[in-house]
């Protein structure tokens, strides 16, 4: 499930993508109706991922580090809930056993849940952020 976090890092990081250079946390906050402090939480762990870059002063601000095309929602939802994954076992980038797990090879759950993961990540690295400001038109099914 998509949480509230990765929906707020979503609606902020589509204004971003529609905007022509750099916007505060405030003006960012006020346009998508989000929490400023929340919001300064998501925006450094953005910066962090090298999602976006900041500067500071009165022309400072926040900006996509690289061009909207180039970033996915799965980049985004990645950076702050971590992997696409229904269960650590079926993760590529945090692969774990699950801790009632007998043996994974022997698993009847496991391919399953990769297969949800394959085409999830699948559909989710196909969407743009530029897509998504520009109003999405694909069609996925």
């Amino acid at each position: 499930m998509l949480t509230q976090k990765a929906r707020y890092a979503l609606h902020a990081m589509i204004y971003l993508a529609k905007k022509d250079g750099s916007a505060s946390v405030l003006e960012i906050a006020q346009a998508e109706n989000l929490p400023r402090k929340f919001l300064e939480q998501i925006l450094t762990a953005m910066k962090t991922a090298h999602l976006v870059t900041s500067r500071r002063g009165p022309m400072g601000g926040y900006a996509l580090a690289r061009g909207a095309d180039q970033i996915s929602f799965a980049d985004v939802m990645r950076c702050i809930d971590g992997p696409l994954a229904l269960a650590p076992c079926a993760s590529q980038t945090a692969f774990a056993p699950c801790p009632d797990c007998k043996s994974i090879e022997s698993c009847q759950i496991r391919p399953a849940l990769m297969a949800v993961r394959d085409t999830t990540a699948l559909l989710l690295e196909g969407i743009s952020l530029a897509e998504a400001a520009g109003g999405l038109k694909k069609s996925f099914l």
